[in-house]
This record gives C-alpha cells, structure tokens and sequence, in this order.
C-alpha cells in the first residue's frame, strides 16, 4: 500500500500501519498509536482508513452518552444505514463493533481514546472481553487505538492492564529528529536550523501553525520570531499555554506543575535545583515530577558519572521557549509589544534556550553516529559530573559516550565532549576534557582510546584547529557536521 504522496516522510510508521492494515480479515487485531500532540497522527490514520475503506472515529471531551451517540452516527454513516445503530451503553457498542459482520474485515479506528477512557474507565476491560471472543470465533475487526496522552496510553498495554499482551501493533509518531526537521522546514543553513528547532522543535503541525512561514536566512530569524511565535495573531503564539493547560487543569495545585518547568526552563535541572527554585524540599517534589514525566514533557537524563544523580529536560522546545521568553513577560505580549520583549528576552533565548538545546542535538548526534566518528557504535550517550577532589572543582561533561558494558573489562569511554554554541572554542576546553580522563582513569574507566570532542556552533581558535591536526585524539565538530548525512 503505497504512502500518499502529501505525507511528509514518516516511512517508517506507514509501513507499519499499512502492515496492520494489511492483515484485516485475518482475525481482529488490536494495535496502539500514541504520540504527543501535534505529530501528525490523525493526518496518517485519515489517509489510512481513506485508502483501506475503514472506519475513523475521534473522540471529543465529552460525556460517555454523547460519545455514544457520536459513534453510532459515525457507525451509521460508514455502514451506510439510513438508520444508526442505537446502544444502551458502551457494553452493547463494543460488542456490536466485533460481532457485526460488515466491519470484519475492517480496519477500526478510535482516535483520541484517551478522552473515552475518562468518561468509560471500563472501556479496556470490555474490549479485552470482547477481542477474546472474537479471537476464538477467528473473526472480528482490526481496532487501532490512538492517542496523545503519554500517560494514559502507557497504561493500556503495562503491568496488568486488561488489554497487556493483546496488542499486534505498538507504535509511537515522534517529533522529527533534527535533520529532518531543516528538510521540513526547507531551511538548508545548519545555524539557521538549530536556532529555528530551538522554537519549534521537530513537530510537523508547526508549520502549518504559522502559514509555512519560515526564516529566509539567520539575519531573519529575529524577525520570523516577531512575526510567528510572539504574535498574538497566530495559533503558534498559544500553543505553549495550550498544551500545559491540557496536561494540569485537572491536577491540584496546579501552580507548582508550572513553577517545576520554569525552574528546569531556567538551567535548574537537578531536585536540588528545581527545590530550590520553587521553594518547597526536593522530597516534596517527587509526585510533580513524576508527573510531568508521564506526560512524557519533562525528561530525566541519569549522569553517567555519578550513581544516583540525575538531571532533568524539557522535552517540547516550544514550552522552553514560552517559560524563558513569553511567559515572564506575558501582558506585555498580549499588549501587542513583543519588539520589547524580545529585546528584553533575546540574550536569555540565546543562553538558556539555544544552549541547552544545542547540547541535546550533539547528544542526539553522537548516539546515532557511525563507526568513523568514535571508532565504533555507542552505547550509551548521556551527560555527566567528574569530581576534581585536587583542585575542589567539578568537569561537567556535555557529551559524554560510552561503549558497550562488558563485565569482564572496565568501562571504555568513547568520547568526552563540551558543547558551546556562542563561544569560540580553544584549547582550554581541551585540557579540561582531557583532565576529565585522567580521574575517570583514576576511577576505574578505561579512557586510553578516549576522544576529547569540541561541539561548537561558533568555531574554534587557530591553536585548536592546529593541535586537532596533529593530535587524532582530539576532535573537532561543527554545525555542518550534524547536518551532514
């Protein structure tokens, strides 16, 4: 079944979608979409369900009876009835979409099920009952479930969920990664790029969101924020305020869930950090991080280098934007004086938002690197903290690699890298990096093949550049190479 030619990419997912619908008639199947929002989900379930003839169903933030209504309509509209089946309850609908020989060989699509589930809690384990009857009579529909809710999506399918071990499909639509975000977008300038995936990330709907405007150069980029992201008058300038309301105006407390991700947004990225900056213990904060985790925005990272310890990440650029540009000055940008505000908020995008980020996008890099570039396949790429307990100091290492775990041999280190996107990197950055080996080897690792990496968005000085010709331990790389294929 071949993709239609107005999806961009997403090879990889319609192959598996196309797989599942492709076994419809086989027996009923159940499979699992999720992703968050904005990635394009529904736009690949509508052309689905379009090219196979199956059956789409949103669902909508409604009561379980008028979301009963609402599927018998759009029951009645696929089967062509002058007349649409009538349900007692969600029991009798659930057993007509599997008993009902028209939709047999029919691939079933209830998007949004997140939002059934909280007016229906029992909807899985009524679909668990009635998927086993139809396995046993060897006929029934292929229902795929998608939604945008991390949270409730992880549950379907874990622990002892009523539908665990059902599943012929389990697929997750992720934003695009980076490189293929530029080709999106159609910018081909690698600066231009991250400082644009610093805003938007890689979530396609973006685009769209601000009528497939786009920086024409980095001169521009300024501008394009002027005009997109600060501007009252595009859905993009909400959207932040959009999705963090969707995930806490139901949650207790809600200031607190807001105050943990302007505390990360700031460079506050450890429990200490966070406690500190909402004032409460870092025991205390267990339950509002966990949370923010579910949802899947907020990441934690473990260090490498120090058991136990970990940092955390926002997972949408949009939202880190918005808590260190938009949010602090938020009347001001209704006000229609967004000029100000980013003149105000710039040097704060620049070293809280776009430098962050472009250490994640070296991380991102070098874990899907080649064998050329470390000398063999990473596995694990993460940050961590080396104690220098001589000179009372801590190396903080952006990018750090490590190969495999073997148990019969040390640790190896791959790569120790520092990131800098505004400064011209020198030799010092190597000797701190190279100063970070030697009490990793005092540790216990086996740093003896170890690169010392410089990430610049900037460059690097001429001694630098000198010594990485002479020395094939230390390791340049530039913005053009995390966007070369």
């Amino acid at each position: 079944m071949d993709k239609p030619t107005r999806i961009f990419d997403r090879d990889f997912e319609w192959q598996h979608l196309a797989r599942f619908a492709g076994r419809a008639g086989r027996g009923p199947q159940l499979g699992i979409l999720s992703g968050r929002r904005r990635q394009g989900k529904t736009y690949l379930l509508d052309a689905l369900t379009d090219q196979v003839g199956g059956l789409y169903f949103g669902a909508t933030q409604a009561t379980a009876a008028e979301s009963l209504a609402l599927l018998a309509s759009a029951l009645g509209d696929h089967l062509d009835s002058p007349v649409p089946p009538r349900f007692a309850d969600w029991d009798e609908a659930v057993t007509y979409l599997y008993t009902t020989s028209e939709l047999a060989d029919t691939v079933v699509v209830i998007d949004e099920f997140p939002y059934l589930n909280a007016v229906v809690p029992e909807l899985p384990s009524v679909i668990q009952r009635e998927a086993d009857r139809a396995a046993s009579r060897g006929r029934g529909p292929s229902l795929l479930l998608c939604g945008s809710a991390l949270s409730v999506m992880g549950r379907i399918l874990a622990g002892d969920a009523p539908l665990r071990g059902r599943a012929n499909l389990e697929l997750v639509v992720r934003p695009f990664d980076p490189q293929l975000a530029a080709s999106y977008w159609g910018i081909t300038d690698p600066r231009l790029a991250v400082q644009t995936h610093a805003v938007v990330g890689g979530t396609p709907a973006y685009r769209g969101f601000v009528n497939h405007d786009r920086p024409r150069d980095v001169d521009d980029f300024d501008a394009w924020v002027l005009r997109t992201v600060l501007d009252p008058g595009t859905p993009l300038f909400l959207e932040a305020r959009y999705l963090l309301a969707e995930e806490v105006t139901t949650l207790r407390e809600a200031s607190i869930y807001h105050s943990v991700l302007a505390a990360v947004a700031a460079g506050n990225n450890s429990r200490g950090g966070i406690a500190a900056h909402v004032g409460r213990k870092a025991t205390d904060l267990t339950h509002y991080l966990n949370v923010w985790e579910d949802t899947g925005l907020l990441v934690r990272e473990d260090d490498l280098f120090r058991s136990g310890r970990s940092r955390y990440r926002i997972a949408e650029p949009l939202i880190t934007f918005y808590e260190v540009v938009s949010r602090p000055q938020w009347g001001r940008l209704e006000a229609g004086h967004a000029g100000t505000v980013w003149a105000d908020g710039r040097a704060r995008f620049s070293a809280q938002v776009l430098g962050p980020h472009f250490e994640h996008l070296c991380r991102q890099w070098a874990e899907l690197a080649g064998t050329d570039v470390f000398g063999e396949l990473a596995g694990e790429v993460g940050t961590g903290v080396v104690a220098d307990p001589a000179r009372r100091s801590q190396i903080e290492v952006d990018v750090a690699v490590l190969a495999p775990a073997q148990s019969s041999r040390p640790r190896r280190v791959l790569s120790l890298g520092e990131a800098k996107w505004g400064k011209t990197m020198t030799l010092a950055h190597v000797e701190r990096l190279r100063r970070a080996a030697q009490l990793l080897q005092a540790r216990g690792y086996d740093t003896t093949a170890t690169r010392l990496t410089c990430y610049s968005g900037t460059g690097f000085d001429r001694q630098l550049t000198a010594a990485a010709a002479d020395e094939p331990r230390i390791q340049l790389v530039e913005l053009a190479d995390l966007y070369s294929t």
